[in-house]
């Protein structure tokens, strides 16, 4: 039997995942792999949900979010057990690799497949959140901050009409790379993120000396995992006398088309997936660094603790008054 490169989409799905899935598709077949297409993530394979990919089966996919592959999280893959199930199954399909597009926990159950099943796992960073810590970008996160930006640009109409201060809460559970962006790109008169703690009373001061100067309307960007958004939102309207309302923006953010840079970033990663496969590589992420594409030891990249950008923090705090 010729043989076959995997590949499938796990965990919270990202803008440019199709595009990684086509890239991935048409280098293997380019190779000389067949190519097969794992729907549902770990689920799929666990339950045979498999189908070989042609080059015309992903033809028109690269500019649709989400993923033709679908995804899932899949509990059962911490169990030795299911991991040698779904290793046995990548064996029946005669499979020279697997390559893994989603986050730190996809990256875990590949790890795991690799170590366990002796299959051969590429990781490659799929996650609006950009909190993958061996790369300075994650396939997804450029859309999901252009699509912030556009929502909150929107609420600043309102909010100017209505001279409000509108609490705006973005996706970042535990990384509030989003959030920081945006506030920045959008002007916002604070940013709250998880990586620093910060009084609402001095938000609540900030925004008061701000009205001082004659400005009547306020933008607040908060991400998820900072705190109760709608707590945050009633404790400035305490401290200001300010009216102050609350929008969550939730999963608006992980759709849409996605931009330039996430479909040419997903075509790169996703061929370099396959490259590393077919030189007989395993248990590497691929991830880009100043710009380049490179590789790094599944391993050390789980165990890597990604920092926070403090500089543009600090400028988006001091530009915004």
């Amino acid at each position: 039997m010729q043989k076959a490169i995997g590949v499938l989409t796990s965990g919270g799905d990202a803008p440019g995942m199709n595009a990684a899935v086509r890239a991935v598709t048409r280098a293997a077949i380019r190779k000389g792999y067949r190519v097969i297409g794992i729907q549902r993530g770990y689920n799929g394979l666990l339950n045979g949900e498999c189908e070989e990919l042609s080059v015309r089966d992903v033809s028109d996919i690269i500019q649709r979010g989400g993923t033709i592959l679908y995804t899932a999280r899949c509990k059962e893959f911490k169990e030795e057990e299911y991991i040698k199930k779904a290793a046995d199954k990548c064996k029946s399909l005669n499979m020279e690799g697997l390559v893994v597009i989603g986050g730190d926990g996809s990256f875990r159950g590949a790890a795991d497949l690799s170590r366990i099943g002796g299959i051969r796992c590429i990781g490659l960073p799929g996650t609006i959140d950009n909190d993958i810590q061996c790369t300075d970008y994650t396939i997804g996160y450029d859309t999901a901050m252009n699509t912030a930006l556009q929502m909150i640009d929107k609420i600043r109409d309102t909010a100017q009409s209505h001279d409000r201060c509108s609490v705006v809460e973005v996706m970042g559970r535990n990384a509030g790379w989003i959030a920081l962006n945006v506030a920045m790109a959008s002007g916002a008169i604070a940013c709250l993120v998880p990586e620093k703690p910060c009084d609402i009373k001095t938000v609540a001061d900030k925004i008061n000396k701000a009205h001082e100067t004659a400005k009547e309307h306020f933008i607040v960007v908060v991400a998820e995992g900072f705190g109760d958004s709608a707590a945050i939102t009633k404790q400035i309207e305490e401290y200001t006398g300010i009216e102050s309302r609350l929008t969550v923006l939730g999963h608006v953010q992980r759709g849409g088309m996605p931009t330039v840079r996430d479909r040419v970033a997903a075509s790169q990663m996703g061929y370099h997936a396959v490259d590393l496969i077919d030189r007989g590589a395993t248990n590497r992420v691929v991830g880009m660094m100043e710009g380049k594409i490179i590789d790094v030891d599944i391993q050390e990249a789980l165990a890597m603790k990604k920092p926070f950008d403090d500089e543009l923090y600090r400028v988006c705090n001091e530009i915004t008054f």
